[in-house]
C-alpha cells in the first residue's frame, strides 16, 4: 500500500495547534513539504520547526486570519504564484461557539459561513488548478459529525457544518474525473484545547463538576475514551495518500462509534 508523500506539497489550515497540527506533523513524517496555515505567527514559526525535514522537504507557512477573506484570497494567490504545485488541502478551521440555534445572531452565522465555507472555496480554488496540472489532488475537510447527526447545543456549528459537507461533495463530483478526491473527516470529541474548553463552559453552565461532565461525555462513546489529536490526523493522512485514490466524495466519521447512524 503506497502511503509515500514524498514531493507532495500540502497546505494545512489551523496547524499550530491539535488536530490540524497533528496532521500537519504526519503529512511532514510521510515525506510531504508542508505549508502551515493559522493567524499566530509565533505559533506558525515554533510549529514548523517541529516538521520532520527526513525526506529532504522544505515547510513554509502563511499567517493568515480567516475572519478576513479578501487578504486570505490575496495572500495565497500571490504564494501559490511561487509554488510549482500543491497536491494536498486540508481545510480545518476551529468551529462557531456553542448554544441554542433558537438564539444564535444572524451574524453568528455569517462570521462562521465565512470562516468555514468561503474561506475554504477561496483555498480550493487557488489550488485546483496546480491539483490538475499535476494529476493528483486530495481536498480534506475537517468538519464534525454534527453533518450525519445534529449535536445539542451547536446550532450554528450544526448549520455551517452541514453547508460544507454539500459544498465539498458536489466539489467530489465535479474534480473526480481530474483524479482530485474530495473528502471529509469527522472527528469526534477529541482530546485537545478545544474539548477542555468545551468541557469547562459546560460545567459552568450546568454547576457540575468538570469531572462529572466528563464522564457523561465519555459515556456516549462505546470505546469509552476520548481520541487523540494524531488518531484523526492519520484518517486524513491516508486520505491524502496514493492508497486512497477511489475514496473520493465521502464523510468519514472518527468517533469511537459515537455517532448514532451509519
Amino acid at each position: 500500500m503506497n502511503l509515500d508523500l514524498k514531493n507532495k506539497q500540502a497546505i494545512v489550515c489551523g496547524s499550530t495547534q491539535g488536530i490540524g497540527k497533528a496532521i500537519a506533523m504526519e503529512l511532514a513524517n510521510m515525506g510531504a513539504a508542508v505549508t502551515l496555515v493559522a493567524r499566530n505567527e509565533e505559533a506558525l514559526k515554533a510549529t514548523k520547526q517541529e516538521l520532520s525535514c527526513d525526506a529532504g522537504q522544505l515547510h513554509a507557512y502563511l499567517c493568515v486570519d480567516f475572519s478576513k477573506p479578501e487578504e486570505l484570497k490575496q495572500i495565497v494567490e500571490a504564494y501559490l504564484q511561487r509554488q510549482p504545485g500543491v497536491h494536498i488541502l486540508v481545510n480545518n478551521t476551529g468551529g462557531p461557539p456553542s448554544g441554542p440555534i433558537a438564539s444564535a445572531k444572524t451574524e453568528e452565522f455569517l462570521s462562521a459561513f465565512n470562516n468555514h465555507l468561503i474561506c475554504n472555496h477561496i483555498l480550493a480554488q487557488a489550488c485546483i488548478e496546480h491539483m490538475k496540472n499535476a494529476k493528483y489532488g486530495r481536498i480534506i475537510n475537517i468538519i464534525s459529525t454534527s453533518v450525519k447527526a445534529p449535536l445539542p447545543n451547536l446550532g450554528v456549528s450544526n448549520t455551517i457544518r452541514a453547508a460544507v459537507a454539500n459544498w465539498s461533495k458536489t466539489l467530489a463530483n465535479e474534480l473526480g474525473k481530474f483524479n482530485i478526491t474530495v473528502n471529509n473527516v469527522l472527528p469526534g470529541a477529541t482530546a485537545t484545547g478545544r474539548l477542555k474548553t468545551i468541557i469547562e463552559n459546560k460545567a459552568t453552565k450546568t454547576g457540575h463538576a468538570q469531572e462529572e461532565v466528563t464522564n457523561e461525555m465519555l459515556a456516549e462513546i462505546p470505546m469509552g475514551r476520548f481520541a487523540e489529536a494524531s488518531e484523526i490526523a492519520n484518517a486524513v493522512a491516508f486520505l491524502a495518500s496514493p492508497a486512497a485514490s477511489y475514496i473520493n466524495g465521502i464523510n468519514l466519521p472518527v468517533d469511537g462509534g459515537r455517532t448514532s447512524n451509519l
